[in-house]
């Protein structure tokens, strides 16, 4: 067997969504969620959403099929609301938890674990630069089952954080408006964030509720993988938004946090899970279907010697990813659990950063078998590992890593580090 190939697989056919709005009448219907308490029913309520998930995740992807049902039970089963501090209500359970979480579910199914990150990050936004008030009226809300997500970056725009969006006074309130695109989670959402810029010039996060005026959500999305994540566009005509519902974010780049590290482990930890999924299906699509090498002179692939070696250096390879990620977690928690300095969040940061780096490279490793036959739609986990990497360049998360380590430089504030 060879190394396993990076190649787009031909000839899937694979229908493309239709750019259809959803229903802005009424917001997504709430199912009260349970408020998990420890580390072990947050474990526990995972397995039983990747359980569920795994079930239909090929024929979801096959057919682009959004995952209501698997959301709504993330969101009933408590996992929505495990990093709410303690102070707020919430079981403000660990990163090492809540990354395994995310490993757990996208190994499942990659979509209903990304449809959740933007959440996670949300929370660690308003955590670093909301007021009490707003905590305290959002983390509830979450406590409650409800959901929030971001209406994503902009296109056509210089880089990922140059954002064009416009939010000016309106009497006691604002109107915001904007287009966006890669909002992963804002069709399954009952609250939309869109970051814009104020009348002075810095960047502000509006909570906006589902249904308000002007707010109008695509299902456009065609990536060829990570299908069923509905992350399309998000057009905002002079939306109304609440004074009470502005978030400074801007504030959080003038401090050291570890905001971004955070984001990025639950990134990490859903390439982990792609990771663990494609080798699981190689190994069983080796056992099961695969023919052995004409020159083997065995009856079974599952015999062939240099099947039985590829097997084993990508397991002791996705071993290593998987320690990477638990370390970066402990050190996060590490970081937290003081006040938090610019070597500190440095720390964070480049811990996250390799385990992200290993992560992501054995992904890609791993989910490039030679079983991408779509009559198997294992391709999908090549696709899934493609579309998930690539808007977050490993080459840079390389030199953030040198130059920590060989110079002490610090990396820079923000999501993507």
């Amino acid at each position: 067997m060879t190394s396993p190939l990076l190649s787009q697989p031909q000839g899937a056919d694979y229908p493309e969504p239709e750019a259809t709005s959803s229903d802005l009448d009424s917001r997504p219907p709430l199912t009260p969620a349970r408020l998990l308490r420890s580390d072990g029913e947050a474990l526990e309520a995972a397995r039983a959403v990747a359980r569920q998930a795994l079930a239909g995740a090929a024929q979801r992807d096959r057919l682009r099929q959004l995952p209501w049902d698997e959301v709504d039970l993330f969101s009933a089963s408590g996992l929505g609301g495990i990093g709410i501090p303690r102070a707020y209500g919430g079981p403000g359970l660990s990163f090492v938890t809540v990354a395994e979480v995310f490993r757990l579910v996208s190994a499942a199914d990659p979509s209903v674990g990304q449809i959740p990150q933007n959440q996670f990050g949300i929370l660690g936004l308003l955590e670093g630069s909301g007021s009490r008030a707003q905590k305290e009226r959002f983390y509830t809300a979450v406590l409650r089952g409800e959901r929030i997500a971001n209406s994503g970056p902009e296109r056509g725009t210089r880089h990922t954080l140059d954002v064009q969006a416009r939010i000016v006074r309106d009497g006691d309130g604002y109107r915001l408006s904007g287009e966006k695109f890669y909002s992963t989670g804002a069709l399954f959402a009952h609250w939309i964030t869109a970051k814009a810029i104020d009348d002075k010039g810095r960047l502000v996060m509006a909570l906006i509720p589902r249904g308000a005026p002007g707010l109008r959500i695509l299902n456009d999305w065609s990536g060829f993988g990570q299908r069923t994540t509905a992350s399309g566009t998000v057009l905002l005509d002079r939306v109304p938004v609440a004074a009470e519902n502005l978030v400074d974010v801007w504030r959080l780049a003038e401090k050291p946090n570890i905001q971004g590290a955070a984001s990025q482990l639950i990134q990490a930890a859903i390439d982990a899970g792609i990771a663990r999924a494609a080798l699981d299906d190689a190994i069983a699509f080796v056992r099961q279907r695969a023919r052995p090498w004409i020159d083997a002179n065995v009856e079974r692939a599952a015999d062939d010697p240099y099947v039985i070696a590829d097997i084993g250096r990508l397991q002791i390879d996705l071993h290593a990813a998987e320690a990477l990620l638990r370390r970066a977690g402990r050190v996060l928690d590490q970081v937290n659990a003081a006040p938090v300095d610019a070597e500190s969040a440095a720390r964070a940061s480049i811990a996250v950063a390799e385990a992200k780096v290993l992560a992501g490279e054995k992904l890609l490793e791993l989910a490039g078998s030679r079983a991408t036959l779509a009559e198997f739609n294992l391709d999908r986990h090549w696709r899934n590992a493609r579309t998930h990497t690539l808007h977050d360049p490993v080459r840079w998360k390389y030199h953030a890593i040198g130059n920590y380590h060989l110079n002490g430089a610090k990396p820079a504030r923000h999501s993507w580090i």
